[in-house]
């Protein structure tokens, strides 16, 4: 399941899910490369995340989005429908959730919409749930719809690869470079796997585990973070970390940023903090990604990493 899915599924309105094409992983060596590898590193790292938002299929594609009640509901780009997509035919179809979360789809006659390849006329819709079935999608030429699930919470989601922020995207603002970011942080693992709650940018709770805790000093005081460890499609486990800190809100985005780490070696951790990313939720306001948790708002000011993204900028 990529980490696109998961945060789909993770919130109502959503999108998150673990995939590691997104991870920006780190170095898995403990030890420091020469400054100039290192420089070299981050700009590949950079540029390899600038390349995924760019794609057909990243953040920046999502046009649409929306929460659901059990009913009856009219599809489609024309005002006239009950639920409006940004794209595709004046009517689509109509979608009949049912209050046990079953959802059927059926298709106009020559509305272009195809599922699994075929010409759509009628279809029950497997939304994405967390940890679970990835959805079932609508095609629309290029263009996806589809159906999200948190609990008994079902919502809507539409990507278009021709979305004009993807179209006009120009990049990220990020800090300088500066080597005393990367952090060799020590890990201390838990003996069983502690609950944690997250929170996502529209305030629905997550309960989730934190496999331990790293531990480092900066400015002369000592920081803890919890991370999640997350399965990618290849490479094996990763640790995720959601943290804030004094730049949040300011110079770089409110609710979180996200770092990733390799898993941990001889009782430490490397948490590079120059390869800090703003959440998908900070490219787009189509999805709804977990927010930094009590434990992770750091008294420290992060001068590192991916900046608040601006749009158009």
């Amino acid at each position: 399941m990529g980490l696109r899915r998961w945060i789909i599924g993770i919130a109502v309105l959503l999108v998150i899910g673990c995939d590691g094409r997104r991870s920006g992983a780190s170095d898995d060596s403990n030890a420091a490369p020469s400054p100039q590898v290192y420089a070299r590193e981050i700009e590949q790292w950079r540029m390899q995340r600038l390349a995924r938002l760019r794609a057909a299929d990243g953040w920046l594609s999502y046009t649409g989005s929306g929460r659901l009640k059990p009913g009856r509901y009219r599809v489609g780009s024309g005002s006239g429908n009950q639920l409006v997509l940004p794209g595709g035919p004046a009517r689509l179809g109509e979608l009949v959730l049912d209050p046990d979360g079953r959802a059927r789809f059926t298709a106009v006659a020559g509305s272009g919409a195809t599922f699994e390849g075929r010409p759509l006329a009628q279809v029950e819709l497997q939304p994405a749930i967390a940890g679970g079935a990835q959805a079932s999608s609508i095609m629309l030429g290029a263009a996806e719809f589809y159906l999200v699930r948190t609990g008994a919470v079902t919502g809507w989601r539409y990507r278009d690869p021709g979305s004009i922020r993807r179209r006009t995207f120009s990049g990220i603002e990020h800090f300088p470079v500066q080597p005393h970011w990367r952090v060799v942080a020590q890990w201390h693992a838990f003996p069983t796997p502690r609950e944690l709650m997250l929170l996502t940018s529209i305030g629905t709770p997550q309960a989730v585990t934190s496999p331990g805790e790293a531990v480092f000093e900066m400015e002369g005081r000592t920081h803890r973070l919890l991370p999640l460890q997350l399965e990618r499609a290849q490479g094996g486990p990763q640790l995720f970390f959601l943290f804030s800190d004094r730049t949040s809100g300011k110079e770089t985005y409110g609710g979180a940023r996200y770092l990733f780490a390799e898993m941990a070696r001889d009782g430490r951790v490397v948490l590079d903090f120059n390869r800090a990313e703003n959440p998908p939720c900070a490219l787009t306001p189509h999805v709804v990604c977990p927010i930094a948790p009590p434990a992770n708002r750091l008294d420290l000011a992060v001068t590192a990493g991916e900046k608040r993204y601006l749009a158009g900028k």
